[in-house]
C-alpha cells in the first residue's frame, strides 16, 4: 500500500500505453492519476479550496499544530466554500496525536431543539422530515468543535489562527470554478429563503468564478469566537441572534439548546484490512459501514477479478447493499438506543452476511442481518499533518449544501438542515427525539498499520462516503494504485438504498458509474439486473489524502480531481 514512486509510475504508465496502444477507457478503470502526488518533510494540508490549503499551511509554517492548521482551513472554507460547510454545520475529526501515540475522535454534531417533538412536524409524503425547513434545524456543532480540538491539540492563539478567515472574509476572494458552478445552481433551490440572497447573492445574483466575494457579517462572527472561544458563539449575540431568527421564521431553538450543547469525544473503531487497519468513529455517523463493507470485500479476491469485470462492480455494489441494510436498521444516537457497533463489525458477521450475497443478480431489496445473534449532498473534508507527526482527519457539513437555506444576514452565515435525517416513526432507533442527535453521513477516517499512523483519508458526500472509502482503500490495497490514482480511479455510487429515515429498498436501486467502464461491462451489469444511471460528477465525492511514510516520517499528499482542491506541502 505504500505509494509508488514517480518515476516507476510514469514508466508503469508509458508500458501501459505502448501495450494498449492508447486505451483511454483501460487506463481510466485502472486509475491513471491526473496530477502528480505532492511531498513534503515538514508538513502537509489538502482541502477542496487551494487559499483554504494555503492559509493552513501559514498556520503551519507559523508554528502551529495540524489542528491548528485545520481549524484555519476549516475557517476558509466556510466563507470560500459555503455550498457545502461553515459554522451553522456540524464537525467530526480524527487525531493522530504523537504525544499520546493514539487515535482520538471528536463528534461535534449538534441535537434537535428541546422544544420540538415529533407530532409537531409535518411529515412529507414519503414520511420523512420537510428537507429544507426550520424542522429540520439541528444545533450547529462546528465551532464547539473547534474549541474542544483547540484546548486539547491547539498551539497557537485562537485569534491567530481564524486570522485568514477573518482577513478574507472582510477583504474578498476569488471564487473557484467548481464552488462557483455549486453556488449558481443553489438559486434555484435556496434564492428565496429569508436571508439567502441578503448574503450570498449580492447585487441579486451569485458571484462568478474569478468574482472577489465578501461576507462582513461573516467576517464579524468568528472576531467573537477569535476573541470569547465557545462563549462566543453559543452565548451571547450570536445565540441570540440565532434564536431570535429562529422565533421569526418557525423554529423551535431557544438559548438553552445552545447554552447546553457540548461535543464528545470518542474511541475511533476499526476493522483490519488485508494488514491494515482502518479507522472510523461509531454512531450516530455511518463510518462503520465502511468497516463492514471491507469486512465483507477482504472474503474475496477483488484484485484477481479485476477494476475491468462487471463481476468486481456487482460484487462491490451488493455488499454495499447489505452494509446500508445494516446501516438503516441500527445507525443511531447511542445515547438513545442501543447500537451493536461490535457486532456489526466483527469478522464472523461479515462471512454471514456474504454468504446471503447472489454473485451473479441483483438483490431487489436489503434486509438486514442480525448482527446481536452473533455476540445528499454536500460536505467538506480536509487533512492536515506538521512536522512532529500529528495528524487532522477532519470533516464538515451544513447536510444539503447551504443546509436549510435559511440564512442569518447578521451573522454571515445559514442554519442547516441534518435534522431530516431522523426517522419520524415512533419506536425505532433513528427515531426523532428532542434533544437527540440524528444519523449523520459524514465521517472522517484514519489507517494505521502496526499501531503507527499511515494515513488521513476522508471522501464528501452523504451516502457516497462510506461506498468511497471502501474503494479508496481497495484501490490502495488490492490495485496496488498510489495515493493520487486511488482518488482519481473510476467510481460507483449506488442509491436507492433503505435508509435510517424510514425508506426503504424494493427495486435493487440506481447503479451509477463513471465514464470509461468498456461497453460490454456495462451490458454484463444490466443482464445482472442492475439499473444503471448517469449522474453529476460532484456526486461521486470528493477525495483528500495525506500518507507518511513510516520508514521516514515524509508526507504526500492527493486530492480530488473533481473539485477545487489541492494539496500542499512544506
Amino acid at each position: 500500500m505504500r505509494p509508488r514512486r514517480p518515476l516507476l509510475i510514469a514508466l508503469t504508465a508509458l508500458a501501459a500505453l505502448m501495450s494498449e496502444g492508447l486505451d483511454q477507457t483501460t487506463h481510466a478503470a485502472r486509475g491513471e492519476a491526473t496530477r502528480s502526488t505532492v511531498y513534503g518533510r515538514s508538513g502537509m494540508v489538502c482541502a477542496s479550496q487551494p487559499l483554504a490549503a494555503q492559509a493552513g499551511i501559514d498556520i503551519l509554517k507559523a508554528g502551529g499544530s495540524a489542528v491548528d492548521a485545520a481549524i484555519a482551513v476549516n475557517a476558509c472554507l466556510g466563507l470560500m466554500e459555503p455550498t457545502a460547510n461553515g459554522v451553522g454545520g456540524d464537525l467530526f475529526a480524527i487525531v493522530w496525536d504523537p504525544r499520546s501515540g493514539r487515535l482520538h475522535g471528536l463528534n461535534a454534531c449538534g441535537r434537535s431543539p428541546l422544544g420540538l417533538t415529533s407530532e409537531r412536524i409535518p411529515p412529507e409524503a414519503d414520511g420523512t422530515i420537510p428537507l429544507y425547513s426550520p424542522y429540520a434545524w439541528s444545533v450547529p456543532g462546528c465551532v464547539d468543535g473547534w474549541a474542544e480540538l483547540h484546548a486539547r491539540f491547539g498551539k497557537l492563539p485562537l485569534s491567530q489562527v481564524l486570522a485568514p478567515a477573518i482577513g478574507y472574509a472582510e477583504k474578498g476572494f476569488p471564487l473557484s470554478p467548481v464552488i462557483a458552478g455549486d453556488w449558481a445552481r443553489s438559486v434555484t433551490r435556496f434564492g428565496a429563503k429569508p436571508g439567502f440572497a441578503e448574503v450570498f447573492m449580492p447585487g441579486g445574483r451569485t458571484p462568478a468564478e474569478g468574482e472577489v466575494f465578501r461576507n462582513p457579517a461573516l467576517a464579524r462572527t468568528l472576531t467573537r469566537v477569535a476573541e470569547k472561544g465557545r462563549k462566543g458563539y453559543y452565548e451571547g449575540a450570536v445565540a441570540d441572534a440565532i434564536v431570535r431568527y429562529s422565533k421569526q421564521h418557525g423554529g423551535f431553538f431557544t438559548l438553552a439548546d445552545f447554552s447546553q450543547h457540548r461535543s464528545e469525544w470518542v474511541d475511533p473503531v476499526s476493522t483490519s484490512y488485508r494488514g491494515y487497519d482502518v479507522w472510523e468513529l461509531p454512531p450516530p455517523g455511518q463510518g462503520i459501514a465502511a468497516l463492514q463493507m471491507l469486512n465483507m470485500i477482504e472474503t474475496f479476491d477483488v484484485k484477481a477479478m479485476g477494476r475491468g469485470s462487471a463481476r468486481f462492480w456487482h460484487l462491490m455494489t451488493e455488499i454495499k447493499k447489505l452494509a446500508f441494510a445494516d446501516r438503516a436498521r441500527y445507525y443511531a444516537d447511542p445515547e438513545f438506543a442501543k447500537v451493536p457497533v461490535r457486532e456489526l463489525i466483527s469478522k464472523e458477521y461479515a462471512r454471514a452476511r456474504v454468504a446471503t450475497l447472489d454473485l451473479e443478480r441483483v438483490a431487489q431489496t436489503d434486509a438486514p442481518g442480525d448482527p446481536v445473534a452473533l455476540s445528499r449532498p454536500e460536505t467538506t473534508y480536509l487533512c492536515a499533518a506538521d512536522a512532529n507527526g500529528m495528524m487532522v482527519s477532519l470533516i464538515q457539513s451544513n447536510y444539503t449544501g447551504f443546509g436549510s437555506g435559511y440564512v442569518i444576514p447578521e451573522l454571515g452565515f445559514g442554519l442547516q438542515n441534518r435534522g431530516n435525517l431522523f426517522d419520524l416513526t415512533d419506536g425505532r432507533p433513528n427515531s426523532y427525539a428532542p434533544g437527540k442527535r440524528p444519523f449523520h453521513t459524514i465521517i472522517p477516517a484514519f489507517v494505521t498499520q502496526g499501531g503507527r499512523p499511515v494515513m488521513a483519508f476522508g471522501l464528501m458526500g452523504g451516502d457516497m462516503q462510506p461506498q468511497g472509502h471502501a474503494q479508496i482503500i481497495v484501490n490502495l490495497v488490492d490495485f496496488g494504485m498510489n495515493l493520487q490514482e486511488a482518488g482519481d480511479a473510476i467510481r460507483f455510487h449506488h442509491t436507492g438504498s433503505s435508509e435510517p429515515t424510514g425508506t426503504v429498498m424494493r427495486d435493487g436501486g440506481v447503479l451509477h458509474l463513471e465514464d470509461g467502464l468498456p461497453a460490454d461491462v456495462l451490458a454484463e451489469l444490466r443482464r445482472m439486473g442492475h439499473r444503471i444511471e448517469p449522474e453529476p460528477v460532484g456526486a461521486y465525492g470528493g477525495y483528500q489524502a495525506i500518507w507518511r511514510d513510516p520508514r521516514s516520517g515524509v508526507y504526500s499528499g492527493a486530492t480530488e480531481r473533481r473539485k477545487d482542491g489541492c494539496a500542499i506541502g512544506y
